[in-house]
């Protein structure tokens, strides 16, 4: 045997026996049993931009877990734009630095009030979609987790800060770019500077009083990218590619690692953590795998526009049937510019199978940004259906030498 060898955060058995070769590509070889599914994106990989993740999870005979990744055209100096797949980490680091501040009265439920002081800014005093009319960062990350809602991710920005936020999570390893807001043009300089927040008790009383928050220095880009033969602005096509420099640099490698280190904290090493109690991270998982029908505020359950796979592309796509009780899929997905990510951790409870996959894949054809016109039903949901359905199948019949007591993602939900 040869030795083992760290590479980021996953480990990399090397070997020159003939199954790890056939292992090595084992994601191209379920794909190549479904041509009618794959053969295009098998063909035309680098130019969807295809990448895929897929880990392996078993169990020993205390339930503790062991992963083995597989990768498929995985490549983090490749850009893609991460879209909605900031949100989690966004939403990880404001419970984190609420925990941090360690204030009397001050948690994740506590009444978080915006004030414009800066160009760009926009004021928040209330929320009409909370149980109470007032936001919190509790209901700002059920509404991110829920339906991937863009204002909600943006407040939880104005409250950690552009800086905390790339020393955070480059600190830890999860190398990124988050440098802007979503939906708003702003400048560089706008998005250094941040609104100024407040917390109140349930009576109105003060308890915390944060100020702009301004990152003084400008952050430098990683790579130079630009996608594209031409974007629309004003109406107009501008026949150049589309400048992504200073854009959010998310790659998918990292995604995974962060979901895991979410959802299996004791697998990876203690400075790649989130530091959240036990109660903030349930209900992370619980809004991750929450469906809109399950939610009660927002009354997301009211709105017939929000099916179960709305934020569910992984093995449903567009899909409007009712996703089974027995599968539950803790995830993120984004979908902006012509790119469709999910990076997900997908639990059956009856047949016992768990893994972790992430994917993204380019939806573009006439190569346009900005003119609405991309792919997304014809090449994109139908790829991501797929292909977590047939990784699940795979997974349904992998023999494991333990079955998985999957109880601690059993959770209990706004509406039955």
């Amino acid at each position: 045997m040869k030795p083992l060898f760290w590479i980021g955060a996953v480990l990399v058995l090397v070997s020159c026996s003939s199954r790890v070769q056939d292992d090595a590509r084992l994601i191209e070889r379920l794909l190549e049993a479904h041509p009618q599914q794959f053969d295009h994106i098998l063909k035309n990989r680098d130019s969807l931009e295809v990448q895929i993740i897929y880990t392996q999870i078993d169990r020993d005979d205390q339930n503790r877990p062991s992963f083995r990744s597989f990768y498929f055209n995985v490549d983090s100096a490749r850009y893609f734009y991460p879209a909605s797949t900031i949100k989690l980490p966004m939403a990880l680091l404001a419970l984190e630095k609420i925990n941090r501040l360690g204030i009397p009265g001050l948690t994740e439920h506590s009444i978080m009030l915006h004030d414009s002081v800066y160009r760009g800014q926009w004021p928040a005093h209330a929320d009409t979609t909370s149980a109470n009319g007032l936001p919190s960062i509790d209901h700002y990350a059920k509404k991110i987790l829920v339906v991937s809602d863009n204002d909600a991710s943006n407040r939880l920005y104005e409250f950690v800060g552009q800086q905390a936020v790339h020393e955070s999570l480059n600190g830890r390893g999860y190398t990124s770019r988050l440098l802007h807001r979503l939906e708003r043009p702003l400048t560089p300089d706008e998005n250094r500077h941040t609104e100024a927040v407040r917390f109140l008790d349930a009576r109105g009383n003060e308890i915390y009083k944060q100020p702009m928050l301004v990152n003084p220095d400008s952050i430098q880009p990683l790579m130079r990218a630009k996608k594209g033969r031409g974007f629309m602005r004003n109406g107009q096509v501008v026949h150049q590619p589309l400048d992504f420099t200073y854009k959010n640099y998310y790659p998918l490698a990292v995604q995974q690692r962060l979901l895991r280190a979410l959802i299996f904290p004791s697998s990876v090493p203690e400075a790649s953590r989130f530091r959240l109690s036990d109660h903030q991270r349930q209900k992370v998982l619980q809004y991750m795998s929450q469906l809109p029908d399950e939610t009660a505020f927002p009354p997301y359950y009211r709105d017939t526009t929000l099916y179960d796979a709305y934020c569910k592309f992984l093995m449903y796509g567009e899909e409007r049937a009712p996703i089974p009780a027995n599968i539950r899929v803790f995830n993120k997905v984004g979908d902006a510019y012509g790119y469709l990510i999910d990076n997900a951790y997908i639990v059956d409870f009856d047949q016992g199978v768990e893994f972790l996959l992430s994917a993204v894949i380019y939806c573009n054809s006439d190569g346009i940004l900005n003119d609405g016109a991309y792919d997304y039903e014809e090449v994109g949901f139908p790829f991501m259906r797929d292909l977590g359905q047939v990784v699940y199948e795979y997974e349904r019949s992998r023999p494991r030498s333990r079955k998985p007591d999957l109880s601690e993602f059993r959770l209990t939900y706004d509406r039955p």
